[in-house]
């Protein structure tokens, strides 16, 4: 199989099935070279970022009702030919003709031929309709964020998330020492963040467990709890155990942290990141977060990086924008909802509860965090900070720091 059949089944799987391109990414054929996979990985996500304007370029072009598979096959070509200009265009052209049904093959010979000889076409309108287009992001969406956040931050948001997204890591600080990474490729941000000019993925920094990678705006959450030695923490939504494990550095891998997840198969991903980071004091669980955690003890601090829509993290998964709609947003509030108000009880007088999600929703966030506050009058509310992506090139974040009352 090429790269190019890899990539449109990828893009199939993702734009009619409702399928998650990083997951179907670590399932490529393991006959493809890095190069090949570097390819597959350029156009699936380029596809995804900008699948809007390719699909203007070709709509004018095609009479009738194109079959979908057809569609999402000349969506990567165009972005191809429109983006990707060191890929020869009869290369292109060639590729997108063998790998279409044969009843298709001249119609996708034609349009792709046609839409070499146009000039790229802009996206019509003004404001948030022309910039729903230009950006391929859900008009509804950018109504949202331009109703909660203003015209200006909504479109800095959309822009951004057109942009490939940053890759950062975090020091595994039981492991490794900030000085083992002091090298002229690696750029250091904020506590232990870092980022790495040369292939961080297949390093033996992250195969040896001495650095993991983890967004420098989901670095930020973990501090805000404040853990000191010896305490007793709860991470009630905590697969794949990033988040976790960050909490055992800050206590210095002395003190107890229930992990929890809803599936043993996420709950497994703990267990095996504790084990290569070198983390003794975690343990991981099967349990429901919509339901209390039984225990003699309770707990010092609480964690709840909450399920959410993921509308922080359109750079990395350009997908989400073609899943989201208004009605599963709604649900997702009310899962948060009981989530919180399920693990309120297991905290200690004095204690702190953060609660995190990587969305950028005010129902979600701070609406979310009202609505506790409301209900449960023995918390205040410390510290709260929405994060976008656009201010320091990372995913967009929300966190917020509760204290239950003496």
């Amino acid at each position: 199989m090429n790269d190019r059949k890899t990539a449109w089944n990828i893009l199939c799987r993702v734009l009619l099935e409702g399928g998650y391109a990083s997951l179907l990414m670590r399932s490529m054929p393991k006959e493809l070279s890095p190069e090949d996979r570097a390819l597959v990985s350029e156009i699936v996500y380029g596809t995804l970022r900008n699948r809007d304007m390719l699909e203007l370029q070709w709509k004018n072009l095609a009479k009738g009702r194109v079959r979908p598979k057809t569609a999402v096959l000349l969506d990567l070509s165009v972005y191809q030919i429109q983006y990707m200009s060191r890929i020869p265009l009869y290369a292109v052209i060639h590729e997108a003709v063998e790998l279409a049904e044969k009843r298709d093959k001249g119609f996708v010979n034609a349009v792709l031929h046609a839409v070499s000889k146009q000039e790229m076409l802009d996206a019509e309108g003004e404001g948030l309709e022309y910039e729903a287009v230009r950006t391929s992001h859900p008009l509804f969406l950018l109504k949202l964020w331009s109703a909660q956040y203003g015209e200006e931050t909504a479109m800095a948001i959309a822009r951004h998330d057109q942009k490939p997204s940053k890759v950062y890591a975090r020091i595994n600080t039981l492991k490794a020492s900030r000085k083992e990474f002091e090298t002229e490729d690696v750029t250091f941000y904020e506590n232990d963040c870092f980022t790495y000019e040369g292939d961080l993925v297949h390093s033996a920094w992250l195969s040896e467990g001495k650095a993991l990678i983890q967004d420098r705006a989901s670095q930020k959450v973990a501090p805000l709890l404040d853990v000191q030695d010896g305490m007793r923490v709860l991470d009630v939504c905590a697969s794949p155990g990033t988040k976790t494990q960050q909490i055992a550095c800050l206590m210095h891998n002395r003190g107890w942290i229930d992990a929890h997840d809803l599936y043993p198969e996420r709950v497994k991903l703990i267990d095996a990141l504790m084990e290569k980071t070198g983390v003794s004091i975690v343990h991981a669980s099967v349990h429901d977060g919509k339901e209390p955690y039984k225990t003699n003890e309770r707990y010092d601090r609480i964690l709840i990086d909450a399920p959410c829509s993921g509308l922080g993290d359109l750079s990395h998964k350009p997908e989400i924008r073609y899943h989201v709609t208004p009605e599963s947003l709604d649900e997702l509030v009310q899962l948060q909802k009981e989530i919180l108000s399920a693990n309120a009880g297991s905290l200690k007088p004095g204690g702190k509860l953060v609660y995190s999600t990587c969305t950028l929703n005010r129902k979600e966030n701070e609406g979310q965090i009202r609505r506790f506050l409301k209900e449960h009058p023995d918390f205040e509310l410390l510290e709260e900070r929405t994060v976008f992506p656009f201010e320091e090139d990372t995913d967009g974040f929300y966190m917020a720091c509760l204290q239950k009352c003496l």
